[in-house]
């Protein structure tokens, strides 16, 4: 799909993806179902609308593996027969990202809290080189707790890498329970402000206003790292899934994954099932 096609229509892509996402999941038997499918839109914006072969994306919240994994194979990068090893014995496709042989997958991640020190160093790298290149990163919400976070965040603002650009995938719900019940409110624009950054709120599943914001964004070189807080919705487009904490563990079984396909069917591709 074009740029132009995906923006006239984001909700065919996002659902396309889901169905990827959930086949995936279903054929593994594994969980980790519901973050895939709250970053989903974010990984579309930056992928199929943003990244340039001299940019580089890091997907920090490595469980969502499978999310990453489905657009790769959208855009050619991954075929369907190394998609269909998700998981499996002798695969190039754990469980969380692993640089094995796909140019978009430069760094093992999914130990929470280096996705962001790794970006750093892209963007200051380039910065000293002179190249015109941005380094793009995806957290999630609860990986604002870890203390590497926030020293590589003082490090971007310190170096004044206006070349990186960090999306937060803001679910609200972490390993075991709502973010900000654990160590509080930690993925805020006013904390994010207030050390330093540039820093955006929007609707994470809004593909196009995701699109225009990094646009903005990358309009501004004003020395300063940007931040795209992005409120989502765990679990988003199974009804079941959504803001359920057990989603961050469970696979589905036959049952609850043709009603997981039917609702995305009828929610983002306006087909009716039987399911």
């Amino acid at each position: 799909m074009t740029a132009a096609e995906i923006l006239n229509d984001p909700r065919q892509i996002s659902g396309e993806l889901r169905l990827k996402i959930l086949g995936l999941y279903h054929q593994a038997n594994a969980g980790h179902i519901g973050c895939s499918l709250s970053c989903i839109d974010l990984i579309i914006s930056v992928l199929f609308l943003q990244k340039t072969e001299e940019d580089t994306f890091i997907l920090s919240k490595g469980h969502a593996a499978a999310a990453l994994y489905a657009s790769l194979n959208m855009l050619g990068e991954i075929t369907d027969e190394q998609l269909g090893t998700f998981y499996l014995d002798g695969t190039t496709l754990p469980a969380h990202p692993a640089p094995r042989q796909y140019k978009s997958i430069p760094f093992a991640t999914g130990s929470l809290g280096h996705g962001l020190p790794i970006a750093t160093g892209i963007a200051h790298a380039a910065k000293i080189s002179g190249e015109d290149s941005y380094s793009y990163v995806l957290l999630s919400d609860g990986e604002t707790n870890e203390g590497t976070t926030w020293e590589a965040a003082h490090y971007a603002i310190q170096n004044q890498l206006d070349n990186l650009i960090m999306f937060i995938d803001k679910n609200g719900l972490q390993g075991f329970g709502f973010t900000d019940k654990v160590l509080g409110e930690t993925a805020s624009v006013e904390k994010w402000n207030a050390i330093g950054f540039e820093t955006i709120e929007l609707d994470g599943h809004d593909i196009a206003t995701i699109h225009y914001a990094v646009n903005e964004l990358k309009s501004r070189k004003n020395g300063l790292p940007k931040a795209i807080i992005a409120n989502t919705v765990k679990g988003k487009g199974v009804s079941y899934m959504e803001n359920r904490l057990e989603w961050h563990y469970l696979p589905m079984n036959q049952a609850q994954y043709e009603q997981a396909v039917a609702e995305v069917k009828e929610r983002y591709l306006n087909e009716l099932t039987n399911a």
